[in-house]
């Protein structure tokens, strides 16, 4: 089990809260393993030099003038398993990646790869090491004098702000309240305890305190060493960022792009706390912090917080957020109605809304879900609040769900109550009998559609017959107030509806569910089958192709089983993976699967509706539910989430027997199609307080990404009764990359205030990258076999000829974008940094160790060329070559891939288009060659999996070359700013202004 101290047990109980902390713990000295290329580890005493200009270590054969690093000849300081000898075999389990860092030093760029005993030790050296490195050009001042007054004469001048006395002591009281008022999440008790442990060092009791000892209080507490440490690492001077370097974070780190210095001074003007740090242009480690946790920062994607999706499409094309039983506070069976849950649901973004109607006592009708119900409401008024709040939180179609129980002359008064309330809201018109699909949400907006049962055109009278929904009656047979027989021989009820209420209904129209092969012939596009849970969980496991296929053109809604009394939920997902639009969620009732429901909600602006992956919307598609593995033509891509520190948890709710302190985990779960889900976690943070410190690294494969779900979830280790303290659901397509912090939710999905996670988040292969897989070292990831998709045989000889036209294009596309792949993982490992870093951080890379050096050996980058070269002028340490080798390998099949790509498109379009040409003669052909049964299916799955592959491909080879040409955009920028660039006038074709790439049509 993966060991790790919490910053708060450094030696003597220190917290690193600057610089100067730091090189204090390095000139008292401690024991780190040293690691040698034979992959054995040796312990050692190293300690930083009196004069701060060497790092020595001891015992040592060597002569102790050899047993030292001289700071002037660091070139770099790694953080985690970054050279090739912390990451071979033989080592790679023994140590978890935080406990590891290298020193790349001297001319022949040569590693002293270390492992130290907690990943705060880590810190600290980095951290100071970092510092030296950086004023070893710049002769500063001693460590803990100068800069570090920014921060220091801003709380100085809060303190004198608070002195109202002028006295120069101000109550105890008051500090605690200040300090809380600057970190509003800090609980009282820890401010005083804090002050109390100070006044009792410094032998100062008492009920004031002086200014020094509010300063150091402050920075004590405020201080969070893993954000102190980020700064540190972009910092040119260690203590803030300035402009240039906030820019440089936010680009590199934080992947955003055109950010410009007005952007950036815009961000110190809003978050940095000194007058005098605003006026400077620095952002010190408070207003870093402030920067950080702030809506600018979420890991919530802000395009996603307005309607970001093509809402031009068929309705069927989407997921539909769906309420069943929303007027119930509490569980089905004991539930009293109240009609405080509509607005709620309608608040959340609901866009489906069922009403079972029942006959009131004063004859007019009455909701229940049941009537057993404590007590009713009128149906009159749950109309008018409908139409009061049908469109506050969204301006779509909200489809109203009638599940008709009442009489005849109630369901007249019912339809006259809807047209008299909802006017020309509600949508009347006839389906139009030439389109083949519903209109879309766009053109429906502001519209109320009423899905219910219709009498048939042959019927002329007032009311006549039609067959029951099964919706309903499970509960009132339960109870004994099922007053209808069933019809003998079973079959489908039939019911009394009035035409006044059959008129009401226009695109969704009620019909019971036969089979798919019936759909396939006779069901027409306004006409939608409801299901119970148990009859589409069989559907999904066994028929998951059909059911996808059925759902490119019906709507089809999912009602929880009647055997849910305690209005528990079905999983949401079980039934999206196969393109079902309506699965009604019991609003009331919290849990991983409203988490998961929400959370999926709020993508698209949370406007209720959320188009479906492409692959469930094309026509001709193969698509597998129940896939194991990543699919034909989506990219599969990896999520690498480190999960840094909490912040401010709470207890758990249920716990109340416990004393104050968690010990804390937490959970990352991926909930999405089966290859994708998965659970992982980190190790306990033991005796951490309210901030604990994880550090710890997890990593995903998502084959699906469009319908994969991340939930993170913090659970107590030590808890009774109840462990879960918080969590929060969000949308893999929603997340930002770089640190972030997470704003964690109750179980009910209220925001629990101050509480967050701080991660970081990155995603490789996100457009371009094939099949994911976990890389390890260049030397095993060569003897990788190349996977190659193929196209499969339908057994009718013409089409299959067709395809067989794209097996030559199908391979040149998977190497021309896997021999980029690899030349960029190379390149990316040579330079100390993992796959998921983008192109500027590796340049930088490069241009530090070269800046590094007073015998710089001469390397520049021709920004001149299109396909920029690095070159060297004079001898090269053997590091360096090696990496001027793999960027010339990395730009040789990036040029290759630019420049062949469209070719080999098109010849992929041209099958696939030539496929298509056949797909309208298919049932035509199907007859001709005398297939059934089995062998047509087989034919048929063989076609869509054809199109599928060509498509798919053809898609990811367009998106390789979108990424390759983006690659040189960042050389060229990043060789501009970091100073080896030359002739840097000339930008590649590649300008990031162009107009993005149009999708291949559906």
């Amino acid at each position: 089990k993966k060991k790790t101290v919490s910053f708060s047990s450094m030696p003597n109980d220190r917290k690193i809260n600057s610089t100067a902390a730091c090189i204090s713990l390095m000139l008292e000295g401690c024991e780190l393993k040293k690691v040698r290329s034979n992959s054995r580890m040796y312990s050692r005493f190293f300690v930083l030099d009196a004069d701060m200009r060497s790092v020595r270590w001891e015992p040592s054969k060597k002569d102790s003038e050899k047993a030292k690093i001289e700071i002037k000849s660091v070139k770099e300081v790694r953080v985690g398993k970054k050279t090739p000898v912390l990451r071979s075999n033989g080592l790679s389990d023994q140590f978890p990646d935080e406990c590891a860092f290298s020193i790349i030093y001297g001319d022949n760029y040569e590693s002293l790869d270390l492992v130290a005993s907690s990943a705060d030790v880590v810190s600290a050296w980095v951290m100071g090491l970092r510092y030296l490195v950086s004023y070893g050009k710049h002769s500063p001042e001693a460590p803990g004098t100068g800069h570090p007054s920014l921060r220091t004469s801003w709380i100085s001048s809060v303190f004198d702000l608070a002195d109202l006395e002028k006295s120069g002591r101000i109550p105890v009281s008051r500090a605690v309240q200040l300090i809380k008022a600057l970190n509003p999440g800090m609980k009282t008790s820890t401010i005083e305890l804090k002050f109390k442990e100070l006044q009792k060092a410094s032998e100062r009791p008492g009920t004031e305190v002086a200014c020094d000892l509010f300063v150091e209080a402050y920075c004590e507490l405020c201080t969070r060493p893993e954000i102190f440490f980020l700064l540190v690492q972009f910092s040119s001077n260690k203590e803030y960022l300035g402009v240039k370097d906030l820019l440089m974070f936010l680009e590199v780190e934080q992947g955003m792009e055109g950010v410009t210095e007005e952007k950036c001074l815009e961000i110190i003007s809003k978050y940095e706390p000194s007058k005098e740090g605003r006026e400077k242009g620095y952002l010190a480690i408070d207003g870093f912090t402030r920067y950080l946790l702030s809506a600018d920062c979420s890991i919530f994607d802000p395009q996603h917080r307005k309607v970001c999706q093509d809402m031009e499409q068929p309705l069927s094309h989407y997921y539909i957020s769906s309420a069943h039983s929303a007027c119930l506070l509490e569980d089905n069976f004991w539930g009293r109605s109240d009609i405080s849950g509509y607005i709620s649901a309608l608040g959340l973004g609901c866009r489906s809304i069922e009403l079972v109607l029942w006959d009131g006592p004063e004859g007019e009708p009455v909701v229940y879900t049941s009537p057993s119900a404590a007590s009713c409401v009128p149906f009159r008024a749950v109309v008018g609040l409908i139409d009061q709040h049908a469109f506050t939180a969204s301006a779509y179609p909200l489809i109203l769900c009638l599940v008709v129980r009442c009489s005849a002359p109630q369901q007249r008064l019912a339809a006259q109550c809807l047209r008299k309330t909802l006017g020309e809201k509600l949508y009347l018109e006839p389906p139009n009998p030439v389109a083949s699909y519903l209109p879309s949400p766009e053109e429906l907006k502001g519209r109320i559609l009423i899905k219910g049962k219709k009498l048939p055109p042959t019927c002329e009278d007032s009311e006549g017959e039609v067959s029951d929904e099964e919706e309903g009656w499970e509960l009132a047979r339960r109870l004994g107030q099922e007053d209808r027989e069933a019809p003998e021989g079973g079959g489908l009820r039939r019911v009394r509806l009035s035409r006044e209420l059959s008129e009401l209904v226009s695109l969704c129209q009620a019909v019971p569910f036969q089979d798919f092969e019936s759909s396939r012939r006779g069901q027409r596009y306004w006409e939608m089958c409801s299901f119970s849970e148990v009859e589409a969980g069989r559907f999904a496991n066994e028929c998951p192709a059909e059911l996808v296929s059925y759902n490119k053109r019906f709507l089809s809604r999912i009602y929880p089983s009647p055997m849910r009394i305690d209005a528990s939920n079905m999983n949401p997902q079980d039934f999206w993976k196969c393109g079902c639009q309506m699965v009604a969620m019991n609003y009331q009732t919290p849990g991983l699967m409203m988490d998961l429901n929400a959370g999926w909600f709020r993508q698209n602006g949370a406007c209720g509706y959320v188009l479906r992956p492409a692959i469930m919307r094309e026509e001709v598609s193969y698509f597998s539910a129940n896939a194991k593995d990543s699919l034909p033509g989506v990219p599969a891509q990896l999520l690498h989430l480190k999960v840094i520190s909490g912040q401010n948890l709470p207890k758990p709710k249920g716990s109340g027997a416990k004393g104050e302190v968690v010990e804390p985990y937490v959970c990352a779960e991926i909930h999405g199609i089966p290859a994708d889900c998965a659970e992982h976690r980190t190790k306990t943070a033991l005796q951490s307080g309210d901030n604990p410190i994880f550090d710890e690294s997890l990593e995903f494969q998502i084959n699906l990404p469009e319908l994969a779900v991340l939930r993170f979830v913090v659970l107590d280790d030590d808890y009774i009764g109840d462990e879960f303290i918080a969590q929060y659901t969000i949308p893999f397509e929603c997340l930002q990359p770089g640190y972030r912090h997470v704003p964690l939710q109750s179980l009910a999905g209220e925001p629990l205030p101050h509480a967050t996670l701080f991660v970081h988040v990155a995603i490789t292969d996100r457009r371009g990258g094939g099949k994911g897989h976990r890389r390890g070292l260049a030397g095993r990831r060569g003897r990788r076999v190349r996977e190659y998709t193929s196209t499969k045989a339908t057994g009718i000889k013409a089409i299959d000829e067709v395809f067989r036209t794209a097996t030559q294009p199908l391979r040149e596309a998977t190497d021309l974008r896997e021999n980029v792949q690899n030349a960029l993982v190379s390149f990316k490992e040579l330079c100390g940094l993992t796959p998921a870093a983008n192109m500027k951080q590796c340049i930088l890379t490069v241009s530090t160790w070269l800046l590094h050096s007073d015998s710089a050996p001469s390397v520049t980058l021709n920004l001149a060329e299109q396909y920029p070269p690095m070159e060297a002028q004079g001898p090269i340490p053997d590091l360096l070559r090696k990496v001027l080798t793999a960027y010339e390998t990395m730009i040789q099949t990036s040029r290759t891939l630019i420049e062949s790509a469209d070719a080999v498109y098109g010849k992929l379009i041209q099958a696939q288009q030539a496929g298509m040409d056949f797909h309208k003669e298919l049932h035509r052909i199907e007859t001709k060659e005398g297939l059934r049964g089995h062998k047509l299916q087989k034919a048929l799955e063989s076609f869509a999996w054809n199109i599928t592959v060509l498509k798919g491909q053809a898609d990811l080879l367009k998106h390789a070359k979108a990424e390759a040409l983006d690659n040189l955009w960042q050389i060229h920028n990043a060789g501009q700013s970091c100073g080896i660039g030359r002739n840097g006038s000339a930008s590649p074709e590649s300008s990031r202004l162009q107009a993005p790439l149009e999708p291949i049509p559906e």
